[in-house]
């Protein structure tokens, strides 16, 4: 067994791009291997920001011999009247075989000729020779470069590369112009504490001589170092620190030998918001802030920075670095100062300088329709004067924050620098906290907004900024969404069924297109309507199944598969579809659905062929006892009669427990009208008897329905 190595020793590479590599390398190395018949014993990928490794221990020297079946031409092709045409001829002296050595084989599709062919299994290193440079040029991602004069595409230009098979070196050979780049044993160490160059034996040398030359080559291993080192210095100056995922993804990938350094800045700094210093240490300078207890909002004059540098310089490095995040808290100082010297209401106006889309307006008119909306979905939930006032004067300041000079210098505090100037100018706790939460969820892992009122404004903006972009026609294709209008309707509903807010998004939808269309003369509100109706529809389909983890068929079943009746109950009542869908989930899970399963499904199919609409529930109405011909149609009306109640109080109270018990009690006489002693044949030549039949099934099947379609439902 042999042990390989594929080193690819770059400039310095985009932080990304080196996780993003090795993951596409997990991916096809491994498959590539597979398909060559020599799958290793262990796979190791490696990654630091100036090279790109993988270690393949228990490498077979040579693929195996083996026997291969191979398929030719169809038999009818190959042979005419028993005796083998040019077809059958070309193909055996393609394979090296001989017309004797054709077997004629049926397979699904017809009799095919086929051979069988011994193929020699090639040397291990011959094969590795042909696959290394695809797997380091085939590797995708964004912003790759050329230099020197050739047309060879990398992120950062490829300087050495080592390919071992144990001690041999692997000949291959990188083209680009001019240049060439030949594989050797000789790699590099770390810059600045090992700047010589990096002979490696032999493959399983690897991890060792790197690390001896101060680079530690283990994406994961470095990851660890960092917590620990991060945790120790927040620790030596009394703090603690919330380390963001995404920092430390980054910052494994831009150290070859990780030294934590704490840097210190001056206090008058702390007067900044946290959101502030947090995002000028984070996203622009890569480093950790500190705070006195992990669960604190404030800082500490402290930040601790991940260096590549030497260890022993760590205090000019952490001067430097201070230097350079003074300089960024003084701009942000500045910013903050003079925002603050007017009230947030007096940036509104300015607001009509800012484009929200060219045919739809500035950002304030797109503000005054969210004002509208907010107060149809407060109207709607029957919202106090208090909350009202809230809800609209949130409105109004909720994207105020755009035109300062903090949200100018960094876009990503909007909302979070709203909220605190709302406070500064006297508004109210609730308007404050609504300005942040109106943009909650931002993303798929964020948040969602925990007032009422930034509920019902961030509701607000999302339907509005739907309605007024899918009325030019922007709507989302395939994997083009550049509004993120899916991520809205999203966010609406989640809001919605998180909050358990009782609304009813079709007549919000329909309140809000009227009134938009009012003024534009090009809008088809009707044809606008269907299409965000269709929109949210295929919404609610998506989340179902993929955040709640409903079953596709019983999505179908609380959703209706064309069902125009279903459809519109679902956008009328968000709720009553969650709780239908996440209760059918349940009764599947354990097996309760199975108890009725069978007969409701059965008489829904049967119903079909009735009159009966599916309004009707109550059997006196429309059934007619005197037709009774056996005594299970008898059981069955009462029990029908029985359910009644039962459906009222489970449509009333959203508690389908009591409709499944109902289901599942009427579920023997059921039984017995269909297959028992006093079984009945539904389809009777009396029409009035065979309507009465149908009438009862009909019954049966409308108070399911209030649960489910069952026809929609596959069987466990």
């Amino acid at each position: 067994m042999a042990t390989f190595l594929l080193e690819v020793g770059t400039e310095e590479l985009p932080a990304s791009f080196v996780s993003e590599a090795l993951s596409q390398w997990q991916a096809r190395i491994p498959s590539d291997l597979s398909d060559q018949f020599l799958p290793p014993e262990s796979l190791e990928f490696y990654g630091t920001p100036r090279r790109l490794a993988v270690l393949l221990g228990g490498l077979p020297d040579r693929q195996p011999d083996r026997e291969e079946d191979v398929k030719g031409p169809p038999a009818q092709a190959a042979f005419k009247q028993g005796q083998p045409t040019q077809a059958a001829i070309g193909f055996a002296r393609s394979r090296g075989a001989t017309v004797e050595d054709l077997e004629v084989r049926q397979t699904e599709k017809g009799e095919f000729v086929f051979v069988q062919q011994k193929t020699a299994g090639r040397p291990t290193g011959e094969i590795l020779a042909a696959l290394i440079p695809t797997w380091i040029l085939e590797l995708e991602g964004k912003r790759f470069m050329r230099w020197g004069d050739g047309e060879l595409k990398f992120p950062r230009p490829i300087r050495w590369l080592v390919a071992l098979l144990d001690d041999r070196v692997l000949p291959i050979t990188l083209e680009n112009g001019s240049e060439r780049t030949l594989s050797d044993r000789v790699s590099q160490g770390h810059r600045v504490l090992h700047p010589e160059a990096v002979t490696i034996a032999s493959a399983a040398d690897y991890v060792g001589a790197l690390e001896a030359a101060f680079v530690d080559v283990d994406p994961a291993r470095r990851r660890e170092k960092i917590q620990r080192q991060v945790a120790e210095a927040a620790a030596s100056v009394q703090g603690d620190v919330v380390i963001s995922p995404v920092l430390l993804a980054e910052v494994t990938n831009l150290v070859e030998w990780p030294t934590a350094v704490v840097g210190s800045f001056d206090s008058e700094f702390l007067e900044l918001p946290a959101e502030v210093a947090v995002m000028e240490m984070e996203s622009h300078q890569r480093y950790f802030p500190v705070r006195p207890s992990a669960d604190a909002a404030e800082l500490l004059p402290y930040f601790i920075t991940i260096s590549n540098g030497d260890p022993a310089r760590a205090e000019v490095i952490a001067e430097g670095n201070g230097r350079v995040i003074r300089a960024r808290l003084s701009d942000g100082k500045f910013f903050f100062d003079a925002d603050r010297t007017q009230p947030l209401e007096a940036y509104v106006p300015k607001l009509e300088t800012v484009t929200f889309e060219e045919r739809l307006g500035s950002v304030r008119d797109k503000v005054g329709r969210i004002q509208q909306i907010a107060g149809a979905i407060a109207t709607q939930l029957g919202l106090n004067a208090d909350q009202q006032a809230w809800v609209q004067r949130a409105a109004l300041l909720c994207k105020a924050d755009l035109v300062t000079l903090m949200v100018g210098e960094f876009p990503e505090l909007q909302g979070a620098i709203g909220q605190k100037y709302a406070l500064h100018s006297g508004e109210p706790q609730p308007v404050a906290d609504a300005i942040f939460e109106h943009y909650l969820p931002r993303g798929a892992d964020d948040v969602l907004p925990k007032s009422l009122t930034g509920q019902v404004v961030g509701i607000a903006d999302r339907l509005d900024t739907l309605v007024s972009i899918f009325s030019i026609g922007l709507l989302p294709t395939g994997s083009s969404d550049p509004f993120a209008l899916r991520r809205a309707a999203n966010a609406i509903v989640n809001i919605i069924w998180a909050a358990s807010l009782p609304l009813n998004l079709q007549l919000l939808l329909g309140q809000i297109i009227q009134e938009f269309a009012a003024s534009r003369p090009d809008v088809n509100a009707t044809e606008l309507e269907q299409q965000l109706t269709e929109f949210f529809l295929q919404r609610l389909r998506s989340l179902l199944q993929e955040e709640r983890q409903i079953d596709y068929d019983l999505v179908n079943a609380v959703l209706g598969e064309a069902d125009v009746e279903y459809q519109a109950r679902a956008l009328n009542d968000l709720l009553d579809l969650r709780d239908r869908a996440d209760f059918l989930q349940a009764i599947r899970d354990d097996g309760r659905l199975d108890h009725i399963y069978e007969t409701v499904n059965r008489a829904s199919r049967l119903a079909a062929q009735g009159q009966l609409d599916t309004d009707a529930l109550d059997p006196q109405a429309q059934i007619d006892p005197s037709l009774f011909q056996q005594s299970s149609e008898q059981a069955f009306y009462e029990n029908l009669q029985t359910l009644l109640s039962q459906t009222a109080a489970a449509r009333a109270e959203r508690d389908y427990d009591q409709l499944l018990s109902g289901l599942t009690q009427a579920a023997p006489a059921v039984s017995d009208f269909f297959d028992g002693p006093n079984s009945v044949l539904v389809m009777d030549d009396n029409p009035e008897i065979r309507q009465n039949r149908l009438n009862l099934l009909g019954l049966l099947r409308n108070h399911a329905r209030i649960l489910a379609d069952f026809g929609a439902i596959v069987k466990s």
